[in-house]
């Protein structure tokens, strides 16, 4: 219990420094591939947000989750991506590599499914190598290029307010 409050507090102070480093990027090409990150706790229903993404013309392989997992259960056998707070050193470095290759891979757009202020999630943000990054209003307006004022239960509307104003961006 002690240890996570220390490792808050340092990542904390990690992300409150990577945040000063906020530049605004628009893409330059049209959106192939994307990368969500999604926190367990508050969203469950991450296969019909896939679906959702694969109806407006992205590719299902070219569709990467990472979700971030507050507790894990040892008889829970997880499919896909998973980060929990263990996988996170305190000095912000991450130690799986899977989770490396999904932070330096180049997505054409970064979906940061989740609402607050989570270091960890934001620290994976801000690491990205994404080149657009898009969220929700909770979350610090330096960490996503593009922020949509909606609640995490409406994953319809959701996707389908990001994809009509990227078709008006004529990124798609």
């Amino acid at each position: 219990m002690f240890s996570k409050i220390i490792k808050d507090f340092f990542l904390k102070k990690i992300v409150s420094k990577k945040l000063l480093s906020y530049d605004l990027k628009l893409p330059t090409d049209k959106i192939i591939s994307v990368g969500v990150i999604v926190d367990d706790k508050f969203f469950k229903e991450i296969e019909f947000l896939k679906t959702e993404i694969e109806h407006f013309g992205i590719a299902k392989e070219n569709i990467k989750i990472l979700v971030y997992k507050n507790i894990t259960n040892k008889k829970e056998v997880d499919e896909g991506l998973f980060l929990t707070l263990k996988d996170v050193k305190i000095n912000g470095e991450i130690s799986k590599k899977e989770i490396n290759d999904f932070i330096s891979y180049p997505f054409d757009l970064l979906i940061n499914y989740y609402e607050g202020n989570n270091p960890v999630l934001v620290l994976l943000s801000k690491t990205s190598k994404s080149s657009f990054k898009v969220g929700f209003v909770s979350v610090d307006k330096r960490v996503n290029d593009f922020i949509v004022d909606l609640h995490l239960n409406q994953y319809k509307e959701f996707v389908a307010e990001l994809f009509k104003y990227l078709k008006i961006l004529k990124k798609l």
